[in-house]
């Protein structure tokens, strides 16, 4: 974990209510895909948990939904502006474990950590099927990021309006897949759990107070006693999970 001043080099609308931010800084202590950062937001009290999108050399890329006045506040800042982010917090994915056919399944606010484990994968010649989950086309984001790194990308919005109508779930009919990772909202975790037919890992979105450990806010029960999700997630595997 280290904390440090980052530049903000570009602050882009790239969906219905979501941004995308690349921070120019010290990025040497992110070393997993599915791991966050916590940003000071002046004016407020608490850090927002961002999860990484990618990371490169020293480029920082996330992606955030406008969700209430910290996230709003961040989507109005300018570029040059600098923030205080703690970096390198959470467990992120072993993606050693993926297999020949890994499957990567995102919703809304959990796409952005399966870009950077994508990239990953696809630069160790594995290519792996991706499913993005929106509401309707007009959240719909990286699509077309996905699809330039080799990956099979099918899309899923609730009302139909892009791609398969339904869920995430909708699409994992028929694909043969070696294991999975996602990240999104519970219910759909839940969903996903549920229909899977090989081990996994899971990413749970959670409030947290301080964002790694200290707080004891976001404790949750596992099969294993009790783990923060800050700290020693916020990936559990399919086998520990109590829901």
């Amino acid at each position: 974990m280290k904390t440090g001043i980052y530049t903000l080099i570009q602050n882009k609308k790239i969906a219905e209510n979501t941004y995308e931010w690349v921070l120019m800084g010290d990025m040497s202590s992110i070393s997993r895909p599915g791991q966050f950062v916590n940003i000071k937001i002046d004016g407020f009290y608490l850090r927002r948990p961002i999860s990484v999108c990618d990371c490169r050399a020293d480029r920082l890329t996330l992606i955030f939904k406008v969700v209430g006045d910290g996230t709003g506040k961040m989507s109005r800042m300018k570029e040059g502006e600098t923030v205080d982010v703690m970096t390198g917090l959470g467990n992120g994915y072993d993606l050693s474990v993926a297999g020949e056919k890994p499957l990567l399944i995102g919703g809304g606010a959990g796409v952005p950590p399966m870009y950077m484990a994508a990239r990953l994968l696809s630069e160790k010649g594995i290519k792996p099927t991706v499913i993005l989950g929106f509401g309707n086309e007009s959240e719909v984001f990286y699509k077309e990021e996905f699809e330039k790194l080799g990956c099979d990308v099918k899309v899923t919005t609730v009302d139909g309006s892009c791609g398969i109508k339904g869920f995430v779930t909708n699409a994992m009919d028929g694909i043969e897949y070696s294991y999975f990772y996602t990240c999104g909202p519970e219910p759909m975790l839940k969903a996903v759990y549920d229909k899977s037919t090989t081990e996994g890992q899971f990413s749970f979105e959670e409030r947290m107070g301080c964002g790694f450990g200290a707080c004891m806010g976001c404790s949750c029960k596992t099969k294993y006693g009790y783990k923060r999700i800050c700290r020693d997630g916020p990936v559990l595997l399919k086998e520990e999970i109590i829901w």
